[in-house]
């Protein structure tokens, strides 16, 4: 197999092709950007056959060192944990590019910077040093910061800043708690394995302390309650592409990172598990009651991502295999659902210029296609069976009914309210008298249907036949699992 550098460079070439090419030269840059992140794509899933999801360890791996005194290394490599999110995260990328045709305004510098996300979020996931982890943490911020500032709403240079300045926070408490794992690893080393083996022979406290640094740093950009301030408005405010990017992939680097760190502190997380459970559900409750509160479209979605993140934290807070399942099965199913609703809510937006819920009504009669598939998206965020979301939140119940009984039913809470406000929504876009300016609203072109589509399908296909996904991270799950439960 290729090595998992080309995963990086692929999409850095596609950019690179791009800085070279005429600034007018819109359709050159669309068509190169497509095929950097097609090929990325193609890469990224071609690793499949080879993956062994019988081994926990690392597969794939490739290490050069840096400086050796530092105890840094270029070090990349897959595991059950991070496949599954290097596959989401290539697959929302493309969608998230085939959505961009209506970007018509300093074309040249927006595709170059979703390929330097596309790279940077890549590198996060593939990362065993802790290092080069924060390295790409930290590098997803520059591209976002200038695609909210430079193509979102009217309010976009308020989100862009106030995104980077909760981020930057909660990075500056996650370095703290490196830097005092690296001081306590012999020979001091960034390494991902060896920081892993010594940070759990660290006396209960100072795991505890340096556990609530990474709750922070991972806890903002998950995001959880109540840490999320930053979320509702850079969704709302960044154009609709990249909300896909910002609610598919990069709330799942917070949770993956909780995992890493979880694997790093076992005993700080069963001293926390309790408080990680509580701060789960109030995110769950919390996002759920704001969701169905709200008329803006985007801000409803944003919300939601709240409470379905609420249920990956509970499914990490159970430490057991079933809700460890759980956790990782959301992360790949709200990935695809937010995915979906922020497509198709930024196309809808495109041709009507709003987003307000009470200014829509009957558009199952003007755009059919675009009607199937949103109400397909609302059915899937209320998790019903058939659904990816089903499996992942069956799971996560499961897991938390065996660590705390009958206090996992407040997950139902959750399902309720997004039943209520995905009825809501359904109910106002699709039913009553078409109204005056809506008559002509062009429904799904064949680009926006097979963007739509894939990602349709794939919620489907899980919800049918989730082994795929549970039988990449079994291994992986089971190990950590052990950690807690042996």
């Amino acid at each position: 197999m290729p090595s998992l550098s080309y995963l990086l460079l692929a999409p850095l070439a596609g950019a690179l092709a791009i800085a070279f090419l005429p600034r007018d030269a819109g359709r050159a840059i669309r068509t190169t950007a497509l095929l950097a992140s097609g090929a990325t794509l193609v890469l990224a899933w071609a690793y499949l056959n080879q993956f062994d999801h019988t081994q926990a360890g690392l597969q794939f791996l490739q290490r050069t060192e840096w400086n050796t005194r530092l105890g840094t290394s270029f070090s990349l490599g897959l595991d059950g944990f991070s496949y599954p999110m290097i596959l989401l995260a290539t697959l929302l990328s493309f969608v998230a590019l085939l959505a961009s045709a209506s970007v018509d305004k300093r074309v040249k510098g927006y595709y170059i910077l979703v390929l330097l996300l596309e790279s940077a979020m890549l590198g996060v996931f593939m990362a065993q040093d802790w290092s080069l982890f924060y390295v790409f943490w930290e590098l997803t911020l520059i591209p976002l910061f200038f695609l909210i500032d430079r193509w979102g709403g009217k309010n976009r240079h308020g989100a862009a800043l106030n995104f980077v300045l909760y981020t930057m926070g909660g990075s500056v408490f996650m370095l703290i708690s490196l830097l005092v794992l690296f001081d306590a690893v012999p020979g001091h080393s960034f390494s991902m394995a060896a920081m892993a083996e010594s940070g759990r022979t660290l006396p209960e406290h100072t795991q505890t302390l340096i556990f609530l640094g990474f709750l922070i740093g991972f806890g903002v950009k998950m995001p959880i309650f109540p840490l999320h301030g930053w979320l509702p408005l850079a969704h709302v405010e960044a154009p609709s592409p990249i909300s896909i990017l910002l609610s598919g992939i990069l709330l799942k680097m917070g949770s993956y990172g909780l995992i890493r760190a979880a694997g790093m502190l076992p005993d700080a997380v069963m001293v926390l598990q309790d408080l990680l459970a509580t701060l789960a559900f109030v995110s769950l409750i919390y996002g759920g009651l704001l969701a169905w509160r709200h008329s803006d479209l985007k801000a409803m979605i944003a919300y939601s991502s709240v409470s379905h993140m609420g249920i990956v934290l509970l499914g990490i807070a159970a430490l057991n295999l079933a809700g460890l399942h759980g956790a990782l099965m959301q992360m790949v199913a709200h990935g695809l659902v937010a995915g979906s609703l922020f497509l198709l809510i930024g196309l809808l937006y495109e041709r009507t210029h709003t987003r307000d819920i009470m200014h829509y009504s009957s558009l199952v009669r003007v755009m059919p296609r675009f009607a199937f598939f949103t109400t397909l998206a609302f059915i899937a965020a209320v998790s019903l069976p058939g659904t990816a979301g089903f499996v992942a939140e069956l799971n996560t119940l499961i897991g938390g009914f065996a660590r705390w009984g009958w206090v996992a039913a407040l997950l139902t809470l959750g399902v309720i309210l997004s039943a209520a406000y995905a009825v809501r929504t359904i109910s106002q876009l699709f039913t009553g008298p078409v109204r005056p300016g809506m008559q002509d609203v062009q429904d799904l072109r064949p680009v926006e249907l097979l963007a739509a589509g894939t990602l349709a399908a794939g919620t489907l296909l899980l919800g049918f036949m989730p082994s795929p996904v549970l039988n990449l991270v079994n291994a992986s799950a089971t190990q950590l699992s052990t950690l807690f439960y042996e």
